[in-house]
């Protein structure tokens, strides 16, 4: 009975213990995180008169978002530039934690090199690529001195390519790292025994390796998209107006417009945008992730 009433005691204990783990998060995420979602979306349908709870609530911003079909063109714009910084991210984070996960002898270096432009601040590094893509910049200096053209072009600085260049290397670590933690999760025994039945390097790469590294993939290309699809510092420094995004007009709302109500409109419909792809991309990992 002691015994018993001991055991009992302690489970009590680490149920409280837990619990007291839990509640800074906890706190955090009711306090601030969902505080701050539920008075944007009520936000969403007040009107533009100045106060919060003043006037009744209407549909009027989502209804001019509706109309206007430039809103949705930006989205559409944002949501394609943001797809081809993934896909760019993707396809380049990959090989590197390929390498690092099966090949890599330096590894703690390497990793240490992918992280190093994190100690740096997100404007400088984005300042760095329009010093190098600028009209007397480091590229055009270069190929210029390799005689590839005559003169500085301008098509290398305020365009969409611009934008996504800088975005993809901002974030390739957010891709590097999860696909990483995949790949090392594979069991070697699952390549040594393909092998050892005789199949190729092609053959085990797509029948093994990739299946099983697919949530790692998946769960890269969504910490890419997700940042990448609201982002409005990249295009103000380095796209011109073919590269507005609808983070930069979510801005000028809060900013400039002094309209937050249609502002938060733009914010919510940007976020139901972003849930329907990460539902999509839970579908796809049902459906293609291994877990072997």
């Amino acid at each position: 009975m002691a015994e018993t009433g001991t055991t009992a005691q302690n489970g009590r204990a680490d149920g409280v213990f837990r619990a007291a783990l839990a509640l800074p998060g906890t706190a955090v995420t009711l306090g601030l995180i969902l505080f701050a979602l539920g008075l944007l979306a009520l936000l969403a349908f007040r009107v533009n008169d100045g106060s919060l709870f003043g006037a009744g609530l209407t549909l009027g911003n989502f209804r001019t978002l509706a109309a206007e079909p430039l809103y949705g063109l930006v989205i559409l714009r944002s949501l394609v530039i943001a797809g081809l910084v993934t896909l760019a991210t993707v396809v380049t984070a990959f090989p590197v934690a390929y390498y690092l996960s099966f090949h890599a002898r330096a590894r703690g270096l390497i990793l240490f090199l992918v992280t190093l432009p994190f100690w740096t601040s997100y404007l400088l590094r984005v300042f760095a690529w329009k010093i190098v893509l600028a009209y007397n910049g480091v590229l055009n200096s270069g190929l210029m001195a390799l005689g590839v053209w005559s003169e500085p072009s301008t098509a290398l600085l305020n365009t969409p390519a611009a934008v996504v260049l800088t975005l993809a290397h901002a974030y390739a670590p957010f891709a590097i790292l999860p696909i990483l933690v995949a790949l090392d999760a594979i069991p070697r025994s699952l390549v040594e025994a393909a092998a050892d039945l005789g199949a190729g390097p092609l053959t085990i790469f797509r029948r093994i390796i990739l299946p099983n590294a697919m949530p790692g993939v998946l769960a890269g290309a969504v910490v890419v998209f997700v940042p990448t699809v609201g982002d409005y510092v990249t295009p103000a420094l380095v796209g011109g107006p073919a590269s507005t995004m609808i983070g930069s007009l979510i801005q000028a709302q809060f900013g400039k417009a002094q309209d937050w109500p249609f502002g938060a409109a733009l914010a919510v419909v940007v976020m139901l945008v972003i849930l329907a792809v990460i539902l999509l991309v839970r579908l796809a990992d049902r459906r293609f992730g291994s877990r072997t």
